[in-house]
């Protein structure tokens, strides 16, 4: 299959959501209907560029009766897919909505572990010549059974290709695919405090570790998310700062994963590293307007983006 951009999610979910007037122990809830969702990082990353009207290409395991009605999700949404048959079925979720406070009660199960050749049969299919692609996004959690060689091989092939290995994890995971050489990444100001060993308290000395890690050679593009107040990209071009939009929050649900999808598009449009940033951080300001995990729309994006100054 071809497109400038595949993703890849280890982990994926089948979210369930409801909500209720009010969540009361020892009670019986009254619930809404449930909405299902597809879920997970790179599936969430995939979604959010077919809102913005891009296109790109979804690897993911499926498993059992959950993994079928996941499958069929996404064929309705549109998103190109190539899935993994494994042995485990598709975790689920959960989230619930307290109408009366607006506060959100979200259930995560442990992802559905994976076995050796699993994750193996995943690498080939990958590695197939049949499969081109510029971008390749790693996001989301890592399941039982995925070890650090996993990532270390997934580098290997994405560097084989010549294309860019975008990542968005954390852990080990990131720690062991740092030391393989990334295009981007997408720590938040915690994780990038692991990264250097140091705690980060000022804006001088997060910059300064975020250029650390570039002049390592370790990784081209680093995206230092800081919640609320926006983000930051650094680069051997330099730093950009970008402040977050104000806007009515509603969810902070599936926000780095519709940042991540505003990246790697504007990137595969050959935009400037400053207009890359923008536009993630418009796309990540936009999901947040929207409750339970709906993402960013496109109109949303548009308008914030334009206010940012991007072009």
């Amino acid at each position: 299959m071809k497109s400038s951009i595949f993703t890849l999610t280890l982990s994926p979910a089948f979210d369930k959501s409801t909500s209720v007037e009010r969540v009361q122990p020892e009670h019986k809830l009254r619930c809404d209907s449930p909405i299902y969702q597809p879920g997970g990082g790179g599936i969430n990353v995939s979604r959010a560029i077919k809102k913005l009207d891009g296109r790109s290409v979804a690897l993911y395991p499926i498993g059992g009766n959950t993994g079928n009605h996941f499958k069929q999700l996404l064929t309705e949404e549109g998103i190109e897919q190539i899935t993994f048959q494994i042995k485990n079925w598709t975790r689920e979720n959960f989230i619930v909505v307290e109408r009366e406070t607006n506060h959100q009660y979200r259930f995560g199960m442990p992802g559905s572990e994976i076995y050796k050749e699993e994750w193996e049969q995943m690498l080939a299919v990958i590695q197939d010549p049949e499969n081109d692609f510029e971008y390749f996004v790693v996001s989301g959690s890592t399941p039982k059974g995925v070890p650090d060689e996993f990532y270390t091989r997934l580098s290997q092939i994405v560097l084989q290709k010549k294309a860019r290995l975008i990542l968005d994890t954390s852990g080990e995971a990131l720690k062991h695919s740092l030391k393989e050489g990334i295009f981007l990444c997408k720590p938040n100001i915690n994780e990038l405090s692991e990264m250097v060993g140091k705690e980060l308290v000022t804006k001088e000395q997060q910059e300064a570790a975020a250029m650390e890690i570039i002049n390592s050679g370790k990784v081209e593009i680093l995206v230092v998310s800081l919640g609320g107040a926006g983000a930051f990209l650094a680069s051997k071009q330099g730093i950009f700062h970008v402040t977050a939009p104000p806007v009515e929050k509603k969810s902070t649900v599936g926000a780095g994963d519709s940042m991540v999808a505003g990246m790697v598009l504007s990137l595969s449009r050959g935009k400037s590293y400053e207009d890359v940033i923008k536009f993630g951080v418009a796309c990540g300001t936009a999901a947040t307007m929207n409750f339970g995990t709906e993402l960013c729309k496109k109109e949303d994006v548009d308008r914030l983006y334009a206010q940012l100054g991007g072009k």
